[in-house]
């Protein structure tokens, strides 16, 4: 079992910063690929950015240049910084892990969300 805790949320006007983090709680780093996606009041849920445990990542269009994914495998957090925040940018974000090493902590686990709210 893999217990995500997010935090980092909050409102920011648009033009702004806002940073998220996501700690795995597990026994040991499991080498999950983490994911954060978002979801909007009566859109449907879609994926933001994702880091492989070899750092490798990828963006979605809308966020790529603006938004940052990293990882601290010491603290099994993952950290998604974004800059340049659009009202398009608000919604609940979603922490997800895939994948891993072993059998105790390999599977598909999702967070609890995270609200983030951009005014114009």
């Amino acid at each position: 079992q893999v217990r995500l805790v997010e935090s980092g949320g909050g409102s920011v006007q648009a033009g702004g910063s806002l940073g998220l983090s996501c700690a795995a709680v597990t026994i040991r780093y499991c080498g999950h690929t983490m994911s954060w996606s978002r979801q909007a009041p009566g859109k449907e849920r879609e994926l933001v950015s994702t880091i492989d445990s070899a750092g490798r990542t990828t963006y979605a269009d809308s966020v790529k240049g603006r938004f940052t994914i990293s990882q601290d495998k010491a603290k099994n957090t993952v950290y998604l910084q974004m800059n340049s925040l659009k009202p398009d940018d608000a919604g609940m974000y979603y922490c997800k892990t895939s994948g891993g090493w072993f059998d105790d902590c390999r599977g598909v686990y999702w967070g609890q969300g995270t609200q983030v709210t951009v005014s114009s």
